[in-house]
């Protein structure tokens, strides 16, 4: 499906006459997103909404994951090698690979290793120039996955090897390298903006090598990409990507409808059976590797009392939730990890409903005319179509257990931001998409010590649950490392620092004319590969 130039200029925001200058005949794809971006380097950030704006199209990886998989296949690294001992990673680098030539950044050499020692080293070292180069930055993946304490040096052997030297074994290691905030960003275009006094731009005007370079956004509007002709994997078939950024799910739906859009993610489960139905669109479904949660902060009392959460959690009617929310594309959640991905402990017992229970526990742990905030998501995600939904049928739950409840929410940049405090008043509606389909990305993310003030929503450090994780992650064998895993369920759900809400179905409606899209199982939204049937 081709653009007209009115549609164009409309989702653009540009004139007809910049519209014919870039070709009339050129592919658009528009894919109507749910969401504005926070910034656009990865490493700052865990939102999938940010990753699919950055570093799915901008960036790549030194390894990635084959589309529609978890396997890890070779990126910016065409081959590697493993110690014996497992401290040593030795990566023999792609050559030839070119950065994005855009309005801001012309690149005067290839990629090398300088590139990914920087990319790196910036989030290792406290003392590196760019560890603090934006205000409140934050590397909440490379500290929440114990990185600084895993790594002991990254050392460029010459310009095409680089080699990293851990202090310990760590069995997920390429796995994690092939996630979003190990995208590699260029030192030169680095180099550039610090010598410029502008060096808060990486962060606004991005360079990478990836299959679409960074034309322009207008923020919580649009942003444009065009497909990177020196694209190392080759040019891709279309030759504009946008971002139409849409908020509403009925909205998302119209525009696909009417042709303004040809991708939209999170319909909402009441059209599910109408966009079936619709013969001028596809629909793409999978078991979702993803969990909706609400965390409690274990910081603040009275929810620093495990009893006090488990009364809440019993108070939660989950299949009043599914009902109302999830309208049969989802299940409850027992679990922080999904029923599809390998340890899940499914011998655990799930806090039933039982709101005579709750009242009973709140009683003997002393609570009485109790009141708390819930926070509700403003945008639809994989794991919880509807927050704000969600939030009521809990605020009816509680009440009927003597707790009167405040919904409050806030722009999804500010909402990510500020329930990270660790004096956070209130528990937070999040969830979480698997990021490289090991159970160390939920466990060790959400609910490790690293993550507290961070992706760790529930600022819950537990010893015996840190013990078991470290221990996992340091163990090749699978079959030890799933009962380790096993174990860590079991403290979690005796601790219960959230309620676990549902595990999702994901749908991914489109346009019956866009050819060769990939539903990722991470969750993520990629575009390299597709095109638009004429």
């Amino acid at each position: 499906m081709k653009m007209t130039k009115a549609l164009k200029a409309t989702l653009l925001g540009v004139s007809l006459a910049t519209i014919a200058a870039t070709g009339v005949s050129a592919k658009t794809l528009v894919y109507c997103s749910e969401g504005s971006p926070e910034g656009f380097d990865t490493a700052l950030y865990t939102a999938g909404t940010t990753f699919d704006a950055s570093s799915k199209p901008l960036y790549n990886r030194l390894v990635e994951f084959k589309r529609g998989t978890t396997e890890v296949l070779p990126g910016l690294a065409e081959s590697w090698e493993v110690s014996e001992d497992g401290l040593e990673y030795t990566f023999n680098l792609r050559k030839g690979v070119k950065f994005h030539t855009t309005s801001f950044f012309t690149p005067s050499r290839d990629f090398n290793a300088d590139d990914v020692v920087f990319s790196f080293e910036r989030q290792l070292k406290k003392d590196h120039a760019w560890n603090q180069y934006t205000a409140g930055a934050a590397w909440e993946y490379f500290d929440g996955m114990s990185m600084p304490d895993l790594i002991k040096e990254i050392v460029k052997v010459d310009d095409y090897q680089v080699k990293f030297v851990l202090n310990r074994p760590e069995a997920p290691m390429l796995a994690n390298l092939a996630m979003d905030f190990a995208s590699v960003l260029s030192a030169e275009y680095a180099d550039k903006l610090e010598a410029d006094g502008k060096m808060e731009m990486l962060n606004q005007e991005p360079v990478g090598t990836g299959p679409f370079s960074f034309v322009g956004y207008q923020k919580d509007a649009v942003i444009r990409y065009n497909a990177f002709a020196d694209y190392w994997g080759g040019k891709q078939p279309i030759d504009n990507l946008i971002f139409a950024i849409t908020p509403d799910a009925a909205v998302r739906l119209q525009k696909l409808k009417a042709g303004e859009c040809h991708v939209m993610p999170y319909p909402a489960p009441a059209d599910i059976a109408d966009i079936q139905a619709d013969d001028s669109l596809t629909m793409m479904e999978q078991q979702g590797l993803n969990v909706g949660y609400l965390a409690y902060n274990t910081k603040v009392a009275p929810f620093d009392n495990k009893n006090v959460r488990k009364a809440l959690n019993h108070a939660i009617n989950k299949q009043a939730i599914l009902d109302a929310v999830f309208q049969g594309s989802g299940q409850a959640a027992k679990n922080p990890i999904p029923p599809t991905m390998w340890s899940y402990n499914d011998a655990i017992e799930d806090d039933a409903y039982d709101p005579e229970l709750a009242k009973k526990m709140l009683a003997d742990a002393g609570v009485s005319d109790l009141s708390m905030k819930i926070w509700a998501m403003p945008v639809q995600r994989p794991y919880n179509p509807n927050a704000r939904r969600m939030a009521e049928v809990m605020q009816a739950d509680f009440a009927k257990v003597g707790v009167d409840v405040e919904i409050v929410s806030y722009e999804w940049g500010e909402y990510l931001s500020r329930s990270k405090a660790e004096d956070r008043d209130g528990a937070v509606l999040l969830g979480w998409t698997g990021d490289n389909g090991d159970p160390d990305n939920f466990l060790a993310v959400l609910l490790g010590c690293d993550g507290v003030g961070g992706s760790n929503r529930a600022q819950w450090c537990n010893d015996e649950f840190q013990a078991l994780i470290e221990k996992a992650k340091t163990v090749s064998d699978k079959a030890e490392r799933t009962k380790l895993y096993e174990e860590a369920q079991v403290v979690f759900k005796e601790e219960a620092p959230w309620g676990t809400i549902a595990h999702s179905v994901v749908f991914m409606p489109m346009s019956s004319k866009v050819t060769g899209y990939v539903m990722d199982p991470l969750g993520g939204h990629w575009f390299d590969g597709v095109d638009i049937a004429e």
